[in-house]
């Protein structure tokens, strides 16, 4: 399970040439499920998220959690991320995980986020979409 989080001022989901969510300032979370992910697992990350101290207070150290400054996060489903590019030129997915099973995981994971008293918004699993984000820093991080 990969949650690639990136620290942003603002960012949407476009499908079809339709907003179907946005942000303000939080975090965009674009979440792969890899073959054998368990839902402990998501529940880990959510929780991390919840906590991790990654924007900045009045002194500019990275001291404040989503929750300290009220922000939203954006969920996006990414099954590219469990690509392996290590050999030849065209990406192998074959450490992604089935589409039913991600998708049960990934909607998994936005329940537990919005239990941690988060705002929460995100893509359609599966959907062609455009992600347009703000980064702010830029800061992003890999959560395993």
């Amino acid at each position: 399970m990969i949650g690639l989080l990136q620290r942003v001022k603002r960012s949407s989901v476009t499908i079809d040439d339709e907003l179907y969510s946005e942000i303000g300032a939080g975090i965009l979370v674009l979440f792969g499920v890899e073959k054998g992910d368990e839902k402990e697992k998501a529940e880990k990350i959510a929780d991390k998220i919840s906590k991790l101290r990654i924007f900045e207070d009045k002194n500019g150290k990275m001291n404040k959690a989503v929750t300290d400054i009220s922000g939203e996060i954006l969920v996006v489903s990414q099954f590219t991320l469990a690509g392996n590019c290590s050999k030849g030129t065209r990406p192998s997915f074959d450490n992604a995980e089935e589409p039913k099973r991600a998708k049960e995981i990934y909607e998994y994971f936005i329940e537990k986020l919005k239990e941690k008293g988060l705002t929460v918004k995100h893509g359609v699993f599966g959907a062609m979409m455009d992600v347009e984000l703000i980064n702010d820093g830029p800061v992003t991080f890999i959560l395993k």
